[in-house]
C-alpha cells in the first residue's frame, strides 16, 4: 500500500498550509476505517501453500507399517521425483523413489508416495519440497514411528526451500526486475504526459533505458536461477539443459518467456519515443504520435505487469478473477509514482530547462496514482492479512507495517516538496509577469553566431566553446535558486525513501502471507495439540462361554487425550469381586483414518487388575477399543466399543 503528495498549488478556498494537512488527515481516516473493515471481516483463503496434515502424521505411532504417506496441502503444488523423500533411522530410502501420486478430491489437494514392503520398527522421517501456486518454493519434515519410536541419525531438514545462495542472487533479481520495471514504466510515463521536450534530454534517455536493461538482464537471471531456485538449491545446475525446459513447461518459467518478449517489443517503443518522437516538430503530428505511443506504451507495460500477476500471489488463494487485474493497477500505480519521481530527479540534477508546469503535471498524475495505490493496497492486505492478529503476529503482516510506516514518512517528505514547488511556481509567475526569461521557462540561452573568415572548422569549435560556456552559466544561475535546490533536496530524499519501500516490498512479495501462516497453524494445532478432555471410563460384559466365564470389564483412560495415557483395567466376576483370567489385550482402531489396530499388551498389577502406562493416542477421533478376555485355554471372547477421545 503505497501513498504520495497531492498535486502542488492551493485551491482558492483554503491556503497552501492547511490543504495538505486536511488531505492527508481525510486520507488517514479512510484507509483507517476501510483497512478495520477488511480486516474484521474477513474470511478464510491462502497464498503460499502449507502442509495441513499428514498419514501418518507428525510424531505419530502407528502398530503396522503403512503403504504410503500422504501429504495434504492448503493450496495447488508442483511436484516432481524426488520431493517427497521417507528416510528409515540409518538415512536409507525407504519410499519406492517414484513420483508423487496426484491424491486430489475436490477442494483437498493430497500428494502420496509408497514405501517399501515389510519396513521395520523405527522412527522414519519425511522431508518434502514442493512449489507453490505462487511460484514460491515450500519445504519441511516431519517423522513418525513405526511399532514405537527409536534413535534416529537423520537430521531434519532446518533450511527453507529457495535459500542460500542461489536464493539470494534470485531476491536480488527480483529487486532489479521490479526496480528496472519501474523505471522503464514511470520514466516513459513522465516523458509523454509530464514533460514532452524531455524526450531529447539524453539524462532521461540514459534513465529510461538504463530500466529496459535492467529488467531484461534480471529476468534472463531469473529464467535460468529459476530450477535450482526451486529444485537442489545448487548453482551449478543453472546450465541444466533439462531442468530448464521442464521450467519452461511451468506457469512462472512461461510468464519469465512472456516478459521477455514484451520486452522486445518495448525496445521498439523505446527507439519511437527517443527518436522519431524526439524529433518531430510539427505539433498535430507529435499530438497523434504521443496519442498512440500513449496506448501503446500502455498496453506494453500492462502485459509486463501482468507476468508478475499472472505467476505470484494474485493468481492464487480467494478471487484470483479480480485479485490478477487488481494486482496489474497496483504495480501500473507504482510504477508511475516511483519512476516518474526517479525521472523528475534527474530532470532537476541533470538537464537546465525543465519547467514548473512539467512537475505540476507531474503532481496531478502523483494524485491519481495515490488513490489506484490506496484501494489496490487495501484490497491486496485483506487477501494476504485477513486479521488483526495476523497483521501484528506474522512476518509478512509487520513487513506490511514497515511498509506502511515508510509510505508515511513518503507522503511527509513529499508535502515538503509540494511546498518547495508551490514557492518555485510563485517565483517563475512573477519573474514572467515582469518580462523576464528565466531558465523555468525553457527558453534556451541565444548566442551571437562566431564567423572566422577562411576557417569554418575553427568557427564551428568556437561556437560550440561558447555554447557550452552559455548553458554552464545557465545551470549555474539556475543552480543558484534557493526553491529549485531546495526541491531537488526533498525529491532526492523522497527517492532515498522509495529505494528502501521497494526493497521491503520485494521481501513481502516472497514472504508467506499471514493468512496463510495462520491458517497452517491452526490446522497442525488442531490435528497435534493435546486436548484437555478428561478421563474416560469404560465398562463392558463379556461371556467367553465356557465355566466361570461371565465377567465385567471396566477401564479407565487418564488424561484420556492424543498422545500418552495411563491405561486401568480391573476385571469383576458376577458377584463384584475381583476375577483373575490368565490374559488381557486392547487394541485401539481409527477406522474414519484407516489408523490400526494398534495393540496394548497391558502388564498384571494384582489379582484383577492390569495397567499399562504411554498408551499413545496418534490423534483426536472416535476410536474403536476392543478387549480380548481369556478366562482358560480355549475360551475367550472380544467385546469393543467405540469412544471419543481428544
Amino acid at each position: 500500500m503505497t501513498a504520495t503528495a497531492p498535486p502542488f498549488g492551493p485551491t482558492p478556498s483554503m491556503s497552501p498550509m492547511r490543504r495538505p494537512l486536511a488531505a492527508a488527515a481525510l486520507l488517514a481516516v479512510f484507509v483507517g476505517t476501510v483497512f478495520g473493515l477488511l480486516l474484521g471481516g474477513a474470511g478464510p483463503a491462502s497464498a503460499h501453500a502449507a502442509l495441513t496434515g499428514s498419514d501418518p502424521q507428525d510424531g505419530a505411532v502407528v502398530a503396522t507399517a503403512p503403504k504410503e504417506v500422504t501429504l495434504t496441502f492448503s493450496e495447488q503444488v508442483a511436484m516432481g521425483d524426488g520431493s517427497v523423500r521417507v528416510l528409515d533411522s540409518s538415512g536409507k530410502r525407504a519410499d519406492t523413489g517414484a513420483e508423487p501420486r496426484d491424491l486430489h478430491t475436490d477442494s483437498t489437494v493430497k500428494y502420496g508416495v509408497p514405501l517399501h514392503a515389510g519396513l521395520p520398527d523405527g522412527t522414519y522421517t519425511v522431508a518434502w519440497q514442493a512449489v507453490s501456486a505462487d511460484s514460491h518454493p515450500v519445504s519441511g519434515a516431519f517423522t513418525f514411528s513405526i511399532g514405537a519410536p527409536s534413535k534416529t541419525t537423520v537430521a531434519v531438514p532446518t533450511d527453507q526451500a529457495g535459500g542460500g545462495l542461489v536464493g539470494t542472487l534470485y531476491g536480488i533479481a527480483r529487486y532489479a526486475a521490479y526496480a528496472g520495471f519501474i523505471l522503464l514504466t514511470g520514466g516513459a510515463a513522465f516523458v509523454l504526459a509530464c514533460w514532452q521536450r524531455g524526450a531529447s534530454a539524453r539524462p532521461l534517455q540514459h534513465l529510461v533505458v538504463r530500466g529496459w536493461m535492467t529488467l531484461t538482464t534480471a529476468t534472463l537471471v531469473m529464467l535460468l536461477l529459476r530450477n535450482p531456485y526451486t529444485g537442489s538449491g545448487k548453482l551449478a545446475d543453472i546450465f541444466d539443459l533439462d531442468g530448464l525446459k521442464a521450467v519452461l513447461d511451468t506457469k512462472p518459467g512461461a510468464a519469465l518467456v512472456s516478459r521477455l518478449l514484451l520486452l522486445g517489443a518495448s525496445a521498439l517503443f523505446i527507439a519511437v519515443l527517443f527518436g522519431a518522437y524526439a524529433k518531430r516538430v510539427d505539433e498535430r503530428e507529435k499530438k497523434d504520435l504521443t496519442f498512440g505511443l500513449a496506448i501503446g506504451g500502455a498496453v506494453i507495460a500492462a502485459g509486463i505487469a501482468g507476468t508478475w500477476a499472472l505467476a505470484e500471489h494474485a493468481s492464487t488463494g480467494i478471487q484470483p478473477g479480480i485479485a490478477m487485474p487488481v494486482d496489474v493497477l497496483h504495480l501500473l500505480a507504482v510504477a508511475t509514482w516511483l519512476g516518474g519521481l526517479a525521472a523528475l530527479l534527474v530532470a532537476l540534477y541533470r538537464t537546465p530547462d525543465i519547467e514548473v508546469t512539467a512537475v505540476h503535471r507531474f503532481s496531478r498524475i502523483a494524485f491519481g496514482s495515490v488513490l489506484v495505490l490506496t484501494a489496490t493496497g487495501l484490497y491486496q492486505s485483506w487477501r494476504q492479512v485477513g486479521s488483526w492478529s495476523a497483521l501484528t503476529g506474522t512476518r509478512y503482516g509487520q513487513l506490511l507495517l514497515v511498509k506502511v510506516g515508510l509510505v508515511a514518512l513518503l507522503v511527509g517528505v513529499a508535502w515538503i516538496s509540494r511546498r518547495w514547488t508551490a514557492r518555485l511556481a510563485a517565483d517563475t509567475t512573477e519573474a514572467q509577469g515582469a518580462g523576464t526569461r528565466t531558465a523555468d521557462t525553457g527558453t534556451a540561452v541565444e548566442t551571437e553566431p562566431v564567423t572566422v573568415p577562411g576557417d569554418p572548422a575553427r568557427a564551428a569549435q568556437l561556437a560550440r566553446q561558447k555554447a557550452a560556456v552559455a548553458t554552464a552559466t545557465k545551470k549555474r544561475i539556475r543552480d543558484a535558486d534557493p526553491d529549485r535546490s531546495g526541491l531537488r533536496r526533498s525529491v532526492l530524499a523522497e527517492v532515498g525513501v522509495a529505494v528502501v519501500l521497494l526493497a521491503v516490498t520485494t521481501v513481502l512479495t516472497s514472504t508467506e502471507p499471514g493468512r496463510t501462516e495462520e491458517e497452517a497453524a491452526r490446522a497442525s494445532t488442531a490435528a497435534s495439540a493435546p486436548t484437555t478432555a478428561g478421563p474416560i471410563a469404560v465398562s463392558l460384559p463379556f461371556d467367553t462361554g465356557g465355566r466361570n466365564g461371565k465377567g465385567t470389564v471396566r477401564m479407565d483412560i487418564d488424561p484420556g487425550r492424543t498422545g500418552a495415557n495411563g491405561l486401568h483395567i480391573w476385571i469383576d466376576g458376577p458377584d463384584g469381586q475381583p476375577m483373575d483370567v490368565p490374559e488381557v489385550k486392547l487394541a485401539f482402531t481409527l477406522a474414519s483414518k484407516d489408523i490400526g489396530p494398534l495393540p496394548v499388551v497391558p502388564d498384571r498389577l494384582t489379582e484383577g487388575h492390569w495397567t499399562a502406562s504411554g498408551v499413545q493416542i496418534p490423534m483426536a477421533g472416535s476410536w474403536k477399543m476392543a478387549v480380548t478376555v481369556r478366562t482358560s485355554e480355549i475360551d475367550q471372547t472380544t467385546i469393543a466399543k467405540n469412544v471419543k477421545i481428544g
